[in-house]
């Protein structure tokens, strides 16, 4: 069974009223890594799902979830 990685990145982002560069610039990314992260196009490494958690103030089961695929 297949397993794939979603996000609420967008979500958080939009409920602090951030551009994706705003974002960007707090995580230490590119504002292109932001949108492929929120289009699901790329999973985020370890570090930078720990730096979005301590951002949004939330755990990174909180703005990530595992979802298997039949």
């Amino acid at each position: 069974m297949a397993s794939t990685i979603s996000n609420r990145v967008k979500e958080l982002r939009i409920a602090r009223d951030w551009t994706q560069e705003q974002l960007a610039q707090a995580a230490g990314v590119s504002r292109q890594s932001i949108n492929s992260i929120e289009r699901n196009r790329y999973v985020p490494s370890l570090e930078l799902a720990l730096i979005f958690a301590r951002i949004f103030a939330c755990s990174t089961d909180e703005i990530f979830q595992l979802e298997e695929k039949a």
